[in-house]
């Protein structure tokens, strides 16, 4: 690992990068991975990368920005960041979230308590560049030169920075290593918010500059608004695919089930992230069965079969949250259903039933809620049968950021698996003391060069430690063990980490949601979800 890296290296005029990690620096693993991990390289950022982007943060490339062209239009970028930097801090361009970014500019006094919170510090190695007030101090004493008008003045009272293209590019890539989990800003002692931080560049890098991972912009919010989804599905091939769904989940169960369309003045109206549908069909499939079973007069929009629950501009861009969150709305005010209930998928929950408040009003603000307390109720009011040994092998709860830190939702999923699961166990710590999965903030689903292995290395390496932990008592391949993941985001990101380091082949971990749990331990199905031997 390269030597402590300062503030001021961020506008280091050359193409090194700041930083390169290696295993042996980083947050040492439990055992089985302790041992593991050694002989596994890291995939190396090619020289064809190196050439055609800004790569020179941390040998990771994760925006695939293109190196500009030359000195003038460097210049101009950095002309469009100081724009971008004065609306930030404008109350008719940023009201939504304008007054704890004030907080946090202003009032932070640097006491680090949010840097023993964070899990990418600490997987890193406690490197400098991940702590969480890096990227803050950086924005702060540009806060105070350019938009506050300090000079001199403001350098010797909040210290001093160069603002060049290289101090830019590297801010732009550093604002994607941070998973805005947000357990920065519940440990800090007066409120300041350093995932906002990180959020806010991400914002200003998009709105006023056109920047923006491919992921989560073009082939994510652009493609939604556009095609009426991410995954390439369109409304017709959704009803199929759940029309297939249902008849597989009726023939297992032995329970009809066939979801309801288009059902005006239905209690809820239910919506899913795509993925589930595309990649966890079961869960869906899952969902139908139980509020069918429980009696709930539910329905789904065919005109978000397609337009599904994903909310892209939540990670970086307000506009195109607003865009996408009318959608939603929209559909449920034409069939005048009672309230909007989204399914597992935990930043769709939060950007529907959070920060969508701060623009829906009237006769758009309806009821919105996620599916967990729902489905605590259905469990726990009897009216239908469950046999909890049918779920008798060791099970963890994963929590995810959004539902239970953003949200407060921290009871229900745990009433539900207490009662269905007799080999529960927590990790440690959990709740909204729980840690990310390293999948947030749209790192799941981005896979460009080499940042997945920054991903599975560093942002997932505190929840892969808690995971391992949990089921420190029957690592073993004898014992099969379920993790259980109640947010679609949040499964991706460990199929793909249980893929990385082969823990179902050795380990027999398996991962899945919520829902599935609660249909394997019900009494009157004839087959339940969880089949260990075929897998």
């Amino acid at each position: 690992m390269s030597g402590t890296v300062k503030l001021r290296d961020m506008s280091r005029n050359d193409r090194e990068p700041l930083i390169h990690l290696e295993n042996e620096d980083l947050m040492p693993l439990p055992a089985p991975l302790d041992v593991a991990e050694k002989d596994r390289a890291w995939a190396v950022l090619s020289e064809q990368s190196k050439h055609r982007y800004e790569c020179r943060l941390d040998d990771t490339c994760a925006v695939n920005l293109p190196q500009p062209k030359s000195a003038q239009d460097e210049k101009k970028l950095v002309a469009k960041f100081l724009s971008g930097l004065d609306k930030l801090f404008e109350k008719e361009n940023n009201w939504t979230f304008l007054q704890p970014l004030l907080l946090t500019m202003e009032h932070c006094t640097g006491c680090q308590t949010c840097a023993e919170s964070c899990h990418i510090f600490e997987a890193s190695g406690r490197n400098e560049l991940y702590r969480p007030t890096f990227r803050s101090e950086i924005l702060r004493r540009l806060y105070f030169k350019h938009v506050k008008r300090g000079g001199l003045l403001s350098a010797w009272q909040h210290g001093g920075t160069e603002l060049n293209w290289p101090m830019v590019a590297r801010l732009i890539e550093l604002a994607y290593r941070c998973n805005l989990c947000r357990r920065c800003a519940q440990a800090c002692p007066i409120g300041c918010d350093n995932g906002l931080v990180a959020h806010e560049l991400r914002k200003l890098f998009s709105q006023e500059m056109g920047i923006a991972p491919k992921e989560i912009h073009e082939n994510g919010a652009m493609l939604q608004l556009k095609a009426g989804s991410s995954t390439g599905m369109t409304a017709e091939i959704v009803k199929d695919n759940v029309a297939f769904v249902d008849e597989d989940i009726s023939e297992r169960t032995g329970i009809e089930v066939h979801t309801p369309w288009d059902v005006k003045g239905a209690d809820v109206m239910l919506i899913h992230n795509a993925g589930e549908i595309m990649a966890w069909p079961e869960n869906p499939g899952a969902f139908g069965l139980i509020l069918t079973l429980a009696g709930v007069s539910w329905t789904m929009s065919s005109e978000l079969a397609a337009y599904d629950a994903i909310n892209y501009g939540l990670w970086y861009d307000d506009a195109q949250f607003a865009r996408v969150a009318l959608k939603h709305v929209e559909a449920a005010k034409k069939l005048g259903v009672k309230r909007i209930v989204v399914g597992e998928c935990g930043h769709a929950s939060k950007a529907l039933c959070v920060i969508a408040d701060r623009l829906l009003a009237g006769d758009l603000n309806i009821p919105r809620e996620s599916y967990l307390p729902l489905l605590r109720d259905i469990v726990l009011n009897g009216k239908i049968k469950f046999d909890p040994e049918r779920n008798d092998f060791p099970v963890t709860l994963h929590d995810p950021c959004n539902m239970v830190r953003l949200m407060g939702i921290v009871e229900p999923q745990r009433e539900i698996v207490r009662a269905l699961c007799p080999q529960f166990r927590e990790m440690e710590p959990h709740g909204v003391k729980n840690y990310c999965c390293g999948g947030g903030s749209g790192f799941a689903i981005m896979s460009g060069n080499n940042f997945p292995d920054w991903r599975f290395h560093v942002s997932g390496r505190r929840k892969l430690e808690q995971v391992l932990n949990a089921f420190g008592d029957c690592l073993g391949p004898e014992t099969p063990k379920y993790l259980c993941a109640p947010c679609s985001n949040c499964k991706g990101q460990f199929r793909d980490m249980i893929s990385y380091y082969n823990l179902w082949e050795k380990n027999r971990l398996l991962y899945g949601g919520l829902v599935e749990l609660v249909v394997n331990a019900m009494a009157d199905v004839k087959r339940g979800f969880i089949e260990w031997e075929w897998r």
